[in-house]
């Protein structure tokens, strides 16, 4: 595939040089068109060396991080989702407030039926933190989903 026919797509992450975000960048995920949109199918993205720092002390936080979603008319392209998590590396907050901004920001890109994020840090302290959040689509079967997901997450 050339370099043309990705930005033909509205893609500019891919194919190019990288340039790594120095700070929380949004801006860099780019979505491309679902092929399947005809039918429902789960995308699991995991990203085991996800990074951010602590609000208070400036620390390091490491976690894996799971993204799984059920995409709708637009999935999300990975090297710049790659880009995007890395702009957490210098960004200070904490767990919970990561995957809360990660579900937000990927639902506002993809408007997806489904989504849901999980966080599985590294203990610090001797305690572990694992933030899971979830979205479905309003007013569909998605977001019912959702509620029984939440309602039945058990870590």
């Amino acid at each position: 595939m050339s370099n043309n026919s990705n930005t033909d797509r509205g893609l500019h992450a891919l194919g190019h040089e990288a340039k790594i975000p120095t700070t929380y960048t949004p801006e860099v995920l780019e979505a491309f068109e679902n092929r399947h949109a005809d039918r429902d199918y789960w995308v699991e993205l995991s990203c085991p060396e996800f990074t951010t720092l602590c609000p208070i002390t400036g620390q390091p936080d490491f976690a894996e991080l799971r993204i799984m979603y059920i995409p709708d008319k637009l999935m999300v392209e990975s090297k710049s989702l790659k880009l995007y998590l890395f702009s957490f590396r210098n960004h200070g907050d904490f767990h919970e407030d990561c995957v809360n901004i990660i579900l937000s920001d990927l639902v506002k890109l993809l408007a997806p039926r489904y989504i849901e994020v999980l966080g599985l840090f590294v203990p610090r302290g001797g305690i572990s933190i694992h933030p899971y959040v979830n979205y479905g689509k309003p007013g569909t079967r998605y977001e019912q989903m959702a509620q029984r997901r939440l309602e039945e997450y058990h870590g």
